[in-house]
């Protein structure tokens, strides 16, 4: 299962956003609201209205959803990476991730008190983010060392990460992370071994204020904390930032699933943002979701973007890959649109596919296969 890590500076919502994040229960699903692993360690359900429109076309018993790994990673101070705070902590749980989720303060309370004093999300994105990439310089610094003894003594392998290390240091060199270089598919199997940090994908979560969250959600840019950080995330790394209320979120964790929407209601908001976070990150981590529905249980299955049909399908069981003859799809929303099975394939909108079919994310299968 793909990790995001979520991280961010002191005093930010990160914790609080850790704990909203692993209490969702949102999707209706029996088998993944939230599993503890270890205490900052969560496996959280991806909330999926489809699961529940389906169910009612097949009259389904139950309904699984898919989920995702959260882990909330110690808090960074500046100097991270030569070991301040819990740096170390900070850096190896950092590089054991898939994704990052960037926690960035966007609201003023003085009851909280902000690490450097004021609040200000792009400057605390900036500490973050330098921290990531002198990790890395240092890393890959000590790796050059390593590896130019067998480059010049004609080892291939050697050589080729010696020339690469000497393109992505300058670039660090600059401030810009590494995942802004680009690389050939060749090169990009080189250098996923360096498991470098300022190379994950990243989210930010703008944490907005209960009495800004509403106006922030219908108008991100109307918030200008959250507009800078969407400016930043855009320019910089072409990221994606999302409005998110913690605090909301973990006041609607102890109300019953009636109240918590009547409070959000009564805000003027069907969500705190957690759900659509949920829902980015596992989107960022480049999962798309295929369904299979039938009246035992309906449910969601991840799958890898690009993934085809053989593979999908070794998803629920090797055997189902290994004997793979061909699949059965129709697209959520024509079995949706047609009412039932019968009535799709009535319209022509349930095909049968081979080994070399794409798998879409909503597309509703069942396979074929003999072994």
């Amino acid at each position: 299962m793909l990790k995001a890590g979520i991280v961010g500076l002191p005093n930010v919502g990160k914790s609080t956003l850790f704990n909203a994040v692993t209490r969702t229960r949102k999707a209706e699903a029996a088998n993944y609201p939230f599993c503890t692993i270890d205490p900052n360690v969560g496996i959280v359900s991806v909330p999926d209205p489809r699961l529940a429109v389906l169910s009612k076309i097949s009259g389904s018993h139950r309904l699984v959803p898919t989920a995702i790994e959260f882990v909330d990673i110690a808090g960074l101070v500046k100097g991270a990476s030569e070991g301040a705070g819990l740096g170390n902590q900070f850096l190896a749980n950092i590089r054991e991730t898939d994704a990052i989720v960037q926690v960035v303060r966007c609201f003023e309370n003085d009851d909280i008190i902000h690490e450097l004093g004021t609040v200000d999300p792009v400057r605390d994105i900036e500490i973050i983010n330098s921290e990531l990439i002198l990790a890395d310089m240092a890393a890959l610094e000590k790796r050059r060392v390593s590896r130019e003894k067998k480059a010049k003594g004609g080892d291939k392998e050697s050589k080729r990460e010696v020339e690469l290390i000497d393109v992505i240091l300058p670039h660090l060199d600059q401030g810009k992370p590494a995942i802004t270089l680009e690389f050939s598919d060749e090169d990009m199997v080189v250098v996923r071994d360096f498991f470098l940090l300022s190379s994950k994908r990243t989210i930010y979560a703008c944490n907005v204020s209960e009495d800004e969250l509403a106006a922030a959600i219908a108008d991100p840019d109307s918030h200008p904390q959250v507009a800078k950080v969407r400016r930043y995330a855009a320019e910089h790394s072409g990221s994606e930032a999302v409005v998110i209320s913690a605090r909301i979120e973990e006041e609607l964790s102890d109300l019953p699933p009636e109240e918590a929407e009547e409070f959000l209601k009564d805000m003027g908001v069907t969500d705190s943002g957690v759900s659509a976070l949920i829902k980015a990150v596992y989107h960022l981590l480049g999962l798309r979701t295929y369904l299979t529905t039938g009246v035992q249980e309906t449910r969601a299955w991840t799958i890898i973007a690009g993934d085809k049909a053989p593979a999908a399908a070794g998803v629920i069981h090797t055997d189902f890959e290994r004997g793979f003859i061909a699949a059965e799809v129709v697209h959520y929303d024509d079995l949706v649109a047609a009412g039932s099975k019968a009535a799709a394939k009535a319209a022509a909108k349930v095909r049968i596919e081979g080994k070399e079919y794409v798998v879409k994310d909503g597309d509703v299968i069942e396979f074929r296969f003999n072994v």
